[in-house]
């Protein structure tokens, strides 16, 4: 029996706050003496200074705080995620070591089915409603008998690291992913379609929409200014 799944991203722990980031642009011109500094005059000025620092592009001071998400999705996510190595830190849940759980993605009625164009230009379309039935009947049945070859090659004794070479893209994970405010604007600007943004992307429906959006939620909420910054700014990571 499988079952079908839906991604789920949830904020596990964080530090960070815009006040951070002034501090660490701070001690650039005072040294050993940006405690006494920061006692005197605090957070004064924290919206301009910060909108120098991204306009400028001034990265470093934006690196001095931490998010760290649970994640789970779709294999297929997870391989676009990790392309993203600068300022981030993974651990996923390992098919060496576990038995990899039944547990399957499809894409939900308002994923777009249909690409026009050609790659790089190529626009997306819903589809109809039989070609989404189509996919998810297809999906279902290839599941299901990836999943029972699976289990059939492990009863045999075959490894679970390579039994699991067998089983689709679409199979759920999990892992924590942790990253800085810099790096994960740097992951927006890649995984987030926006009309407003200076270099527009068409990143998967997906990392996107069920990932992307939710650390973005995290990053306004933690540091309003940074994300406003940030928006305004093009979507352009400092």
């Amino acid at each position: 029996m499988i079952t079908i799944s839906q991604p789920e991203v949830y904020l596990r722990n964080q530090l960070a706050s815009d006040d951070d980031v002034i501090e660490a642009m701070l001690v650039s011109t005072a040294g050993d003496e940006i405690k006494e500094l920061w006692d005197k005059e605090g957070a004064v000025g924290v919206e301009g200074r910060i909108r120098f620092l991204m306009k400028n592009r001034h990265g470093s001071p934006f690196e001095h705080n931490y998010f760290k998400f649970f994640v789970k999705a779709p294999i297929a996510v997870f391989r676009e995620h990790h392309r993203h190595r600068i300022g981030w830190s993974y651990n996923e849940e390992s098919g060496r070591y576990k038995v990899m759980k039944p547990d399957f993605y499809i894409p939900p009625l308002n994923r777009p089915l249909v690409q026009t164009g050609k790659p790089g230009a190529y626009v997306m379309s819903l589809g109809s409603s039989d070609q989404y039935n189509e996919m998810k009947a297809s999906m279902i049945t290839s599941f299901r008998d990836a999943y029972a070859t699976y289990e059939s090659m492990l009863a045999d004794g075959i490894a679970k690291e390579v039994a699991r070479g067998v089983l689709p893209v679409y199979l759920m994970s999990s892992m924590y992913a942790s990253c800085n405010a810099r790096s994960m604007m740097a992951f927006l600007s890649l995984r987030t379609d926006e009309p407003s943004s200076m270099f527009p992307s068409k990143p998967m429906w997906e990392i996107d929409w069920l990932v992307a959006r939710r650390y973005e939620a995290a990053l306004q909420m933690h540091m309003p200014l940074t994300w406003r910054a940030f928006v305004d700014n093009g979507r352009v990571a400092p």
